[in-house]
């Protein structure tokens, strides 16, 4: 009950600053069900009236109710399927920005996360350049063989563990409470959404993991001519401190700076393109958060990005569909990009595959009639999710952060380059993984593998025998004389039980409370 009441109290402050800051005004109360109309209307008595956009409202009240609602709302820009196109568009242009803290109490971190004194870990540790929801970033310096290097030393915020806790525990309470009444809310699988967000923040409060992330990414594209990531100094790595190479580059939203440098924009937007779908087709591992404030141009022209924080995996199963389905588009052979779906598993079979090809190519057509800065594959995404939800296509999560991340890299590409031909630029990467894995040689590949399967499989099947045995002889015993219980488990049922009587027994006082003042009312 303390617990409930925490939460409610959490929820109420958290809906008293959505109502302040005007957010309850961009509902329009029609779409509402009728008993939340009342609430909402009474919400809007305390509007602040200012003259900003939804969007900025909305942002502003997420920012003012802390770090752990900017990420909430960094985390359902990439759910369209939840709050809607709209308003996942609005929420993409949230800014995760934050006061620092103290330099002070920063050292104290770093120190205390590494073992040893600010001193002894850097030559010279700097004040923050940058600040987050969850950390913030200082240039450092370390001492090597060659002289000091530059290094960027990314530190977890003091005590936002214990906040992210206590805010997603009544995310938890809220969305458990919506399933329970609401078959719209279990439609959406809204603890299922909150499960999500939980697990993005703990990996994202873990440093390590990030250095990891950077690390593997780094192996993906040593090869690569036009993009590259920071080294990791693990030494000086912990759980709460990251320590990387400090990027000397231009930031990829000064044009004019990159301009100035000689650097080829068109070029750079192909780069951006090219490099973001090779990551998710080639290793089915790509950088979710390539917004232009992650993104550097090096002395080379190679893009760097940095922080790893987001990170974003297909499976094989889920790059073959991709790359099938752009090929489909570019080649115009719709009737195949329809058969991926229904291999794949994302349609149901009861569906024709006629029929949904027929509805993919009235997306399709268009775009090929339209001029080549006009096409966004980022758009035909959109409208290919929307037309699989007609054919009962489940919400698959990590298309979502794929879509989202598009959105974000088209824009990119198409700020260096208004006229980007996006399907000329995805052609080459998309081909290439085609031959590769749909060709003679990955079919071969593909073969191998099966094989190597085969083969597992018939060495387990001894111990498989064991199991099944094992399985019929426990079956056989509970058949005979019965299952037996743990006494710990039957300890936990009985109180649980004993909780259940409880709360009977006490809304049987409550009712008869209320039967007794209904009868003198009426004597």
């Amino acid at each position: 009950m303390i617990a409930g009441a925490a939460h409610l109290a959490r929820l109420a402050r958290a809906g008293f600053v959505f109502a302040r800051e005007g957010v309850f005004g961009a509902i329009d109360p029609a779409d509402l069900p009728a008993q939340a109309r009342m609430p909402v209307s009474l919400a809007r008595l305390a509007e602040r009236r200012t003259g900003d956009g939804s969007a900025l409202r909305l942002a502003a009240a997420l920012t003012r109710l802390g770090p752990t609602y900017v990420k909430l709302g960094q985390f359902l820009a990439t759910r369209p399927d939840v709050v809607g196109v709209t308003l996942a568009r609005d929420l993409e242009s949230l800014q995760d920005k934050m006061p620092p803290f103290p330099q002070a109490q920063a050292e104290a971190t770093v120190a205390a996360a590494l073992g040893m004194p600010i001193g002894q870990a850097f030559a010279a540790f700097g004040p923050a350049v940058a600040a987050a929801s969850i950390a913030q970033v200082h240039r450092a310096e370390v001492t090597t063989d060659a002289g000091p290097r530059a290094v960027a030393v990314k530190v977890l915020r003091p005590g936002v563990d214990r906040r992210f806790r206590a805010d997603l525990e009544s995310f938890y309470f809220a969305a458990r409470a919506a399933e329970r009444h609401s078959a719209e809310a279990r439609r959406l699988r809204l603890v299922e959404v909150v499960d999500t967000l939980a697990r993005s923040v703990v990996l994202e409060m873990d440093f390590r993991l990030e250095a990891a992330a950077i690390a593997e990414m780094a192996e993906n594209t040593r090869e690569d001519p036009d993009f590259r990531v920071p080294g990791v100094d693990w030494d000086r790595t912990a759980r709460g401190v990251l320590t990387l190479e400090w990027v000397e580059g231009t930031p990829l939203y000064d044009h004019a700076a990159l301009r100035a440098r000689g650097f080829d924009l068109p070029r750079l937007g192909r780069a951006v393109m090219q490099s973001f779908l090779r990551h998710a087709l080639r290793d089915g591992f790509f950088h979710a958060d390539m917004h232009p404030g992650n993104l550097f141009v090096d002395a080379e022209g190679r893009i760097v990005a940095v922080d790893f924080g987001i990170m974003g995996r297909l499976a094989p199963k889920e790059r073959r569909f991709l790359a099938e389905i752009l090929h489909g588009f570019i080649t115009r052979d719709y009737r195949r990009a329809a058969e991926v779906h229904f291999e794949a598993g994302y349609v149901p079979p009861h569906h024709s595959v006629d029929s949904f090809a027929q509805a993919i190519r009235a997306i399709g057509e268009p775009i090929h009639k339209r001029a080549a800065a006009e096409i966004s594959m980022a758009k035909l995404l959109t409208l290919l999710f929307e037309v699989t939800g007609l054919f009962d296509m489940r919400t698959r999560p990590e298309l979502l952060l794929l879509q989202k991340t598009m959105v974000v890299v088209e824009g990119v590409a198409r700020t260096l380059d208004p006229r980007l031909d996006m399907w000329s630029t995805a052609e080459p990467v998309v081909r290439e993984w085609v031959e590769r894995y749909l060709g003679p040689a990955g079919r071969i590949e593909g073969a191998g593998q099966g094989a190597l399967e085969v083969g597992r499989f018939l060495g387990a099947v001894p111990e498989l025998l064991t199991r099944a045995s094992n399985i019929a002889g426990q079956l056989d015993i509970a058949t005979r004389d019965g299952v037996h219980l743990a006494p710990a488990t039957v300890e936990a049922i009985g109180r649980a039980e004993a909780r259940r009587n409880r709360w009977g027994s006490a809304a049987l006082w409550v009712i008869a409370v209320l039967l007794a003042v209904l009868l003198w009312r009426v004597m």
